[in-house]
């Protein structure tokens, strides 16, 4: 496809609209996933560590 301009480019033919609102739910989703993945990993360690500082004790 050929575009003369960027209206047109944005626009896709009618269907702009539809494959900018995927692109942007995708990128929400992404980005929720991301944030989620950090909290989880945050999470991990301190369990990880707290276990660490337990078995140490235990230990002693």
């Amino acid at each position: 496809m050929n575009w003369t301009s960027p209206a047109e480019f944005f626009a896709m033919g009618g269907y702009g609209q539809y494959v900018w609102g995927s692109v942007a739910v995708t990128l929400v989703a992404l980005c929720t996933e991301w944030f989620l993945l950090r909290q989880r990993r945050k999470v991990a360690l301190s369990q990880v560590k707290r276990q660490s500082i337990l078995r140490e004790e235990e230990s002693r």
